[in-house]
């Protein structure tokens, strides 16, 4: 496996930040437009398993290579996705909300070379982490939607591994990656068309480690009943970040899935 291709694999799984969230519904990224279930206290808590089907294009350099041009369709990252986890969990108070979104993934193949003589075959993988914690506040909640500014900082950690095999670098490896922080911030809104189907969205933009680090989405749910429903759409994250040779500029967007339970 090129060391450009694999590295791109592995930069999907920021992928595969969702930073924010897999926003759907006015009381969280991925939660319905429902009526809300509250605790004796006033409390809503929701809690949204997902399922991000991201490809991912840019350009990624490890090792202080130049950085490689990279371009990889869902399929070509799902052959060679070792595990992956994505949720989002939020606490919700009135007008107030505190909220969690993670990603997590580890990509791995092999190739063999040309003469098998320095190796007979390399390994590459990579592990990828993207977790967002925000809060925000609604200005505006009616029974037919919710507008809620939000802001919040997103954790981003990118390891890539690269082991020689047989040969006579046989047992020879070495590793690269980054480690940052972004702050954002922006919008996200919800509109009921009826009382089980809603629209949702969301615009997230920021800075800090990465020079840039962008987040928009739209998603239309179905509740199946008030503490159950299921929401479909499309996202695009971006981030451009580089430092001391390690490069991860890139686009990830694909179709997104959503189960979300409320109690």
């Amino acid at each position: 496996m090129k060391l450009g291709f694999a590295f791109a694999l592995t930069c999907v799984a920021g992928v595969l930040h969702a930073g924010s969230a897999i926003a759907a519904d006015i009381y969280s990224p991925v939660a319905p437009a429902a009526k809300q279930v509250e605790t004796e206290q006033g409390w809503t808590f929701t809690i949204a398993p997902y399922f991000w089907m991201a490809g991912i294009s840019g350009d990624a350099g490890v090792f202080g290579l130049p950085p490689t041009e990279v371009d990889a369709s869902f399929s070509d990252i799902f052959d060679h996705l070792d595990f992956g986890a994505m949720a989002i969990a939020e606490a919700r108070y009135d007008r107030y909300s505190i909220f969690a979104d993670f990603i997590y993934a580890k990509i791995s193949g092999e190739k063999g070379t040309p003469l098998g003589i320095l190796a007979s075959n390399v390994e590459v993988s990579t592990e990828t982490f993207a977790g967002l914690l925000g809060a925000g506040y609604a200005l505006i909640d009616d029974s037919s939607g919710r507008l809620e500014v939000v802001g919040g900082a997103r954790v981003w950690s990118v390891d890539t591994e690269v082991s020689l095999n047989g040969g006579i670098r046989g047992g020879v490896s070495r590793s690269d990656g980054a480690t940052w922080v972004d702050a954002v911030g922006g919008l996200r809104a919800t509109y009921s068309i009826t009382p089980e189907i809603y629209l949702t969205g969301w615009g997230l933009v920021g800075a800090g480690g990465a020079d840039i680090d962008w987040d928009v989405a739209a998603t239309i749910g179905y509740r199946f009943s008030d503490r159950f429903s299921a929401v479909a759409g499309y996202r695009a994250l971006g981030v451009d970040y580089s430092n001391d040779g390690f490069v991860f500029d890139v686009v990830q967007q694909g179709p997104i899935l959503g189960l979300v339970l409320r109690f």
